[in-house]
């Protein structure tokens, strides 16, 4: 790796690594109260909690996997700490949705922590998906792996893992994640409708033109990131 490539990494990975300590610091603070509660979490994704939020099932499927459209992502076996910040972001506005927001609204902290919980632990299977063309998937595998130089674009690996198998507790995984939500959130994050992350992946995906977007979205919709992060040397 040349001296501009480290230069470049550590440039991009400054506010990201910060936001990381934050998010670490909040979580150990959280681990004081009481602990989550799986089976109470699978109730909720299972029944919903009356009234204002209907069971998570419905789009997100009890085990998490969605229905493969793209429409509603895939959930299972994301961190805890990473599907309960989503939901408080939707909750206080930082993140909209017309069907999220008021969702998040009526779970409390309680219900949020146990449902990101159950989630988190759940393992669902990959569902078969239409192959992508394989360039945009070359172009998609480049931009993750080595990013680009001449756009002053770190690799997506830097932050997200390798094979983008996340990197717990507050970087979800890519690997896995359908194809059309990956690319409509960094078109989000792009055009400014979605405000987390503004230092990070607000300032990466205006950098991406829409081709380069449908490129890494393809690529790591074909990465199986259940089976990178089992390689993962234990903590």
């Amino acid at each position: 790796m040349s001296v501009d490539s480290i230069a470049l990494n550590f440039k991009a990975l400054g506010p990201i690594v910060g936001m990381g300590i934050m998010w670490y610091a909040l979580a150990a603070a959280q681990a004081d109260d009481r602990p989550p509660d799986t089976a109470r979490g699978a109730a909720i994704a299972a029944q919903g909690v009356a009234p204002g939020a209907p069971a998570c099932a419905q789009c997100h499927a009890y085990n998490g996997a969605s229905d493969g459209s793209g429409a509603f992502p895939r959930i299972a076996g994301q961190p805890d700490y990473y599907l309960a910040k989503q939901l408080q972001d939707y909750a206080s506005g930082v993140r909209t949705n017309a069907v999220m927001t008021p969702i998040a609204k009526a779970l409390s902290s309680e219900d949020a922590a146990d449902v990101a919980a159950y989630y988190a632990n759940v393992n669902a299977p990959f569902l078969p998906l239409k192959d992508a063309k394989p360039m945009l998937v070359k172009r998609g595998e480049q931009l993750a792996k080595v990013g680009d130089a001449a756009k002053d674009l770190q690799s997506c690996n830097n932050c997200h893992g390798p094979g983008g198998a996340g990197e717990p507790p507050a970087i979800p995984y890519l690997g896995g994640q359908y194809a059309r939500y990956t690319a409509f959130q960094l078109t989000m994050w792009k055009r400014g409708f979605r405000k987390n992350s503004p230092d990070s992946m607000a300032d990466i995906a205006k950098r991406l033109d829409d081709q380069e977007i449908a490129a890494v979205a393809a690529y790591f919709q074909q990465v199986n990131a259940s089976a990178l992060a089992a390689t993962r040397p234990k903590e």
